[in-house]
């Protein structure tokens, strides 16, 4: 996937944050790449085209959590590493797609090997396993690279209504008392003696069969159909009792690929791209920015006041200016009038935010000076490109 990389910056956020994170890039309608780290080093990678998230991987388990999707969605595809190495081989370079995982589906698709439905259940499993992994993982950064390259998904997830049921899915693991267990870990059999005594129930039955190779939770709960929040609070009384431990696994093997490397190099995050301020009595608008252009590597100030708008854009001196049409005490074209009156602002890029996307209001918003134009709702890619587009080139009434 042919990357734009953006001027990236890092900051540490709470579970919560990274998570409402999703919903702003959903709502921004963005395309490109999120890659989250926690502090251990482990990173996580969303791919998104139009505010969907079309793929994940990453973390401690990106090729047993590959696997055991395969093996439970797609039987008839070989589940071991040669095989798909031997696949991966046969394609062209210029064929090769955001990641291996994804590289796979789409050639089996091609070929005719797998159906679409199946291989949208493997992207599906997928993400959900990696946000709750998100979830669980405190202290989490992350970075944007907007890429508009994938024209046509497998499927594309909503990202609210996945938060919302891996939120649901962590209060209940918490509530539970599972806070320091993940599901990337495997239940070993510690005390064998004791663990017989309980053959009776079916589901023990099972458990010790399958416990004779190691699975983690994610893996059991796939081989005997339940869901995770059953599999583990039915194996806790054992876990506590001393019949069963939890370790941690290693990873399975994956495959070595031909990854596309961006062009152009990323910033570090101690060279902020300039300070961009949006002057809008919304503060969903003012919250939503932040979040895009801090991600993307630019300083960011928010005026809720239109009123005293000019003072505080006097005072901070942004490289570039949004300013919202419609506010209660002054209207857009009025502020920007000011601004080009004084010699601070007479070539700083203002970019009017409206939902009136009429001739007449355009022509009047160049009248005023204003340096361009963007209609809500708002996009990430349009929003990033016109940041892009003005700091290069200046202002253009």
């Amino acid at each position: 996937m042919n990357k734009h990389v953006l001027p990236v910056a890092t900051r540490n956020v709470t579970e919560a944050n990274d998570l409402r994170l999703f919903r702003t890039l959903e709502k921004l309608h963005f395309s490109g790449h999120l890659e989250l780290t926690n502090l251990a080093g482990q990173k996580w990678d969303f791919y998104w085209l139009r505010g969907l998230i079309v793929h994940a991987t990453g973390g401690t388990h990106a090729g047993r959590r590959w696997r055991r999707h395969l093996a439970n969605h797609c039987p008839e595809i070989p589940i071991y590493v040669v095989a798909w190495q031997r696949d991966l081989d046969k394609i062209e370079a210029s064929d090769f797609n955001i990641n291996w995982e994804y590289t796979l589906l789409t050639h089996w698709l091609a070929e005719g090997r797998i159906l679409h439905p199946q291989a949208a259940a493997v992207i599906n499993g997928i993400v959900s396993e990696v946000l709750f992994d998100v979830a669980q993982s405190p202290d989490v950064s992350h970075q944007i690279w907007q890429d508009s390259s994938l024209s046509e998904p497998i499927t594309g997830i909503e990202a609210g209504q996945s938060v919302a049921s891996v939120l649901t899915l962590f209060k209940a693991w918490h509530k539970a008392g599972l806070s320091h267990i993940s599901p990337n870990q495997a239940p070993i059999i510690r005390n064998q003696e004791q663990l017989k005594k309980l053959r009776k129930a079916k589901f023990y039955q099972k458990l010790t069969h399958i416990l004779n190779t190691r699975h983690s939770l994610w893996d059991l709960a796939i081989k005997m159909q339940r869901h995770i929040m059953d599999v583990t609070t039915a194996l806790m009384p054992c876990v506590r009792s001393g019949m069963l431990e939890m370790v941690d696994l290693p990873d399975l093997y994956v495959p070595k690929w031909r990854q596309k490397t961006p062009t152009i190099a990323v910033k570090q995050a101690s060279e902020p791209s300039g300070l961009i301020a949006c002057v809008d009595d919304s503060i969903w608008v003012r919250k939503m920015l932040e979040k895009l252009l801090t991600s993307a590597g630019y300083e960011f100030v928010g005026v809720s006041d239109e009123l005293r708008a000019i003072s505080t854009l006097l005072t901070r001196k942004p490289d570039l200016i949004f300013l919202d049409l419609v506010m209660p005490k002054a209207n857009g074209y009025e502020i920007c009038e000011q601004l080009r009156k004084l010699s601070r602002f007479r070539d700083t890029p203002i970019i009017i935010l409206t939902g009136n996307d009429g001739y007449a209001s355009r022509l009047r918003s160049n009248f005023a000076g204003a340096s361009d134009f963007l209609s809500k709702p708002l996009d990430a890619e349009k929003v990033l490109t016109a940041i892009r587009k003005h700091l290069k080139e200046g202002v253009t009434s």
